[in-house]
């Protein structure tokens, strides 16, 4: 006598009756990327059907996302300025900020997270205060909550710090806190891996180090332990939903993580694996939405609870097609 694990394959009815994970408009999280100017809706060469978007053009692409049934977006500033200490990233008027302000005004309903982070207001594109080279810890996490309270003042919901500062999401929380924020989740940026998938982010937000790279602060990818301690520190601190990115190479830390804590997890689906699945599309070499689902629903598989993810319209739409 063997199994017959196939019964429960025969039709396309039964399949999706013991289907064990599903995929929803619910599950996404929609990157946007807001820029200094007027009339500008261009689209991002380094990511095909994704746009630079001026704040007066937001009203657009945010109907788009209540469309689609997406119920958050994460917002990303490329500024005109930039200096050592990254003052235009908590300017109360701030690209962000003001993007924060106006989707605000055009969808009360629609829950907007920001990304905190120096790294694209800063002459030197890293992720906190140099001296002499390095990049200084501590000197750094003053600057980051204030970035997070601009982001909460102008009206985020969220805020995420990407960072990958030691101590940063104690520092965020102890300041929106004390200015009246408690309400105000922190969704960290937990286990950020030093990735070659942000290559087309990079190009995109303009964000690239202007020496070095990120390895002193950003995570080696041989490591999965030292993962976990991230995680494990971010929620002490006070982290209401933890991050891990890249998704698709590190799966194995999704569900490692799934399996040590009770908090959600999202899961960061980054640019160069949005990248490589439309160049393979584009060239006919495989079927542009079945790898996108069978991507999405790898994460989801995984633990994750949230993806974020440059395919979160398409997606949504494909869903409501079939």
């Amino acid at each position: 006598m063997f199994s017959r694990n196939r019964r429960l394959r025969e039709t396309s009815a039964i399949r999706a009756m013991v289907r064990e994970n599903k995929l929803t408009p619910d599950d996404f999280i929609f990157p946007i990327f807001a820029v200094e100017g007027e009339g500008i809706k261009e689209e991002i060469s380094s990511i095909a059907d994704n746009y630079h978007y001026s704040v007066d053009m937001l009203e657009g692409v945010i109907k788009e996302v209540e469309e689609a049934g997406v119920k958050g977006v994460i917002v990303f500033g490329l500024p005109n300025s930039k200096d050592e200490i990254a003052s235009s990233a908590f300017d109360p008027n701030g690209i962000v900020q003001k993007a924060v302000r106006k989707i605000r005004e055009l969808s009360p309903e629609l829950y907007v997270i920001t990304d905190v982070c120096m790294c694209q207001y800063t002459t030197h594109g890293h992720c906190g205060i140099i001296e002499e080279g390095k990049v200084i810890n501590d000197k750094s996490l003053p600057y980051l909550a204030k970035i997070a309270l601009s982001h909460a003042k102008a009206g985020a919901d969220m805020v995420a710090p990407s960072d990958m500062m030691d101590g940063r999401v104690a520092a965020i929380r102890e300041i929106l806190d004390q200015n009246g924020y408690k309400h105000v989740p922190i969704m960290s940026y937990s286990a950020k891996y030093s990735s070659a998938f942000y290559g087309p982010f990079r190009e995109a937000a303009n964000s690239a180090p202007g020496f070095g790279d990120r390895k002193t602060y950003q995570m080696d990818p041989a490591n999965s332990r030292e993962a976990m301690r991230e995680i494990e520190d971010d929620i002490a601190e006070g982290a209401d939903i933890i991050m891990v990115k890249p998704a698709l190479s590190y799966l194995d830390i999704i569900r490692q993580a799934k399996d040590r804590c009770d908090f959600p997890i999202a899961a960061y689906s980054v640019s160069g694996e949005y990248a490589m699945v439309k160049a393979a599309a584009k060239m006919g070499l495989i079927n542009e939405k079945q790898i996108a689902f069978e991507m999405l629903i790898s994460m989801k598989r995984a633990g994750a609870d949230i993806i974020i993810t440059y395919y979160a319209l398409q997606a949504s739409k494909w869903l409501k097609e079939d």
